[in-house]
């Protein structure tokens, strides 16, 4: 399970970043103040005493200066390395896409995975949504189901000497949507599943109760749902639907803000797919009519538009890297592409996969040198080399039917495919 005590941990830290904000915002640091607010959803003018942060501090360091006397507490300006333990890092290291080398003979091996079937919805399995931890991930069907599965149960199914059928990775089965899910996000820092379908509806499903069923709060909009995201702090989500401009709910009040700055939208501007950035500056929009766009995570305001980023077919997803600098895309025109943010420009291209048809995810792996998609005529996985390019691997996707969707865990290599064929499929790199 998921710590409950996470969302009590987003609340300290969206409170923690309103006392920077504002004792920035009083010692006349306009730049950084606008800067950390941009980054953590805190409004500029949050109101907050702006000396509270200097006293907690103070306070805090009075405390640890008597345990230190005491001997009960190392200092903070001690040794660190001597008395804690030392934690993994995450790897956070940004390629830089935008270099030009010489990349002739340099692409890397995409490294062998096994896989398995999970399991089956009554339907086409339409999407997939990992947690940010990586120990959950939850399908969404057009039989109006969303499955949550645990990954460690996924992983002991993987074992050579676990017999088939003796472990069932599927934890919860979720039944509230009356048309298909389009689309899964896990609140960023606690136990809440969202889903986005075609009956115009957004739902909130807590995971941490084994016996709920059904969503303990629905924001019903005006149009179909075609995506959702989650802001960081995990206090705004994102909606892409049949209009054209994204909707901004608050979660704690479900108003819905709309950008008052838009740009001009031709017919068939239905978003396909929107995805904050990492820190919820920004995010990104792909859409029906072709089109990429940037837009600003703190105005609302779209910031660049890619017209015709995949000519005039669909844009079926759009992605922001780690460092946030590029976006990759994936249209129906059999293109995946990877864009500058800040100059819009075409910085690569990942060619050779035939898609046409289906909403068709292209995806980084956890360590974004690789990037994953589908070829709809030969219902193969195809993985590219993200630095180079170079086509490094096609795989049989074991489904029946070319897969729908395609998302990879955020800490491991390990990814799911979702197909028209009802199944899901788990893969893992083979050690």
């Amino acid at each position: 399970m998921m710590d409950n005590n996470n969302w009590e941990d987003g609340k300290l830290m969206r409170h923690i970043n309103s006392l920077i904000v504002a004792h920035l915002r009083h010692n006349n640091l306009i730049q950084a103040a606008t800067a950390v607010a941009s980054a953590t959803m805190i409004p500029l003018n949050v109101h907050v005493p702006p000396n509270k942060l200097i006293q907690l501090v103070a306070k805090g360091l009075a405390v640890e200066k008597d345990d230190v006397l005491r001997g009960t507490s190392s200092s903070l300006f001690g040794d660190l390395n001597s008395s804690l333990p030392v934690l993994p890092q995450p790897n956070t290291t940004a390629l830089d896409f935008s270099a030009v080398l010489d990349t002739k003979g340099l692409s890397k091996s995409f490294p062998k995975h096994e896989t398995r079937h999970l399991s089956e919805h009554k339907n086409i399995a339409r999407c997939a949504k990992f947690s940010p931890d990586g120990k959950f991930v939850a399908t969404g069907s057009a039989d109006t189901s969303i499955k949550l599965f645990e990954v460690s149960k996924i992983n002991q199914m993987l074992l050579p000497d676990v017999k088939d059928g003796s472990v069932r990775p599927v934890v919860r089965t979720f039944y509230d949507h009356i048309q298909p899910i389009n689309d899964l996000d896990f609140h960023p820092q606690g136990t809440i599943l969202v889903s986005g379908a075609k009956d115009q509806t957004i739902k909130f499903f807590d995971i941490s109760k084994a016996n709920v069923k059904r969503a303990n709060r629905v924001i019903q909009d005006t149009h179909n749902v075609r995506s959702v995201s989650f802001h960081p702090s995990g206090d705004f989500l994102l909606a892409g639907t049949d209009h054209a401009i994204p909707h901004l709910y608050d979660i704690n009040t479900f108003q819905c803000y709309l950008s008052a700055s838009t740009p001009e939208v031709g017919p068939n501007g239905a978003i396909n797919q929107v995805r904050y950035s990492c820190t919820g500056a920004m995010y990104v929009t792909a859409s029906k009519n072709g089109a990429i766009q940037l837009w600003d995570g703190v105005t609302a305001n779209c910031v660049r538009s890619i017209t015709g980023a995949h000519g005039t077919s669909e844009a079926t997803s759009a992605i922001f890297t780690k460092d946030q600098r590029f976006v990759l895309s994936c249209g129906k025109d059999s293109t995946i592409k990877l864009w500058d943010v800040g100059s819009g420009r075409l910085v690569k291209q990942y060619l050779g996969a035939i898609h046409t048809q289906l909403r068709c995810q292209a995806i980084f792996n956890e360590t974004e040198e690789f990037v994953l998609s589908i070829d709809e005529m030969t219902n193969e996985i195809v993985i590219w080399d993200a630095m180079t390019t170079e086509k490094v691997a096609k795989w049989p996707s074991n489904h029946a039917g070319a897969p729908r969707w395609l998302e990879h865990s955020p800490v491991e290599s390990a990814f799911i495919s979702c197909g028209i064929d009802r199944s899901i499929r788990f893969w893992k790199e083979s050690l």
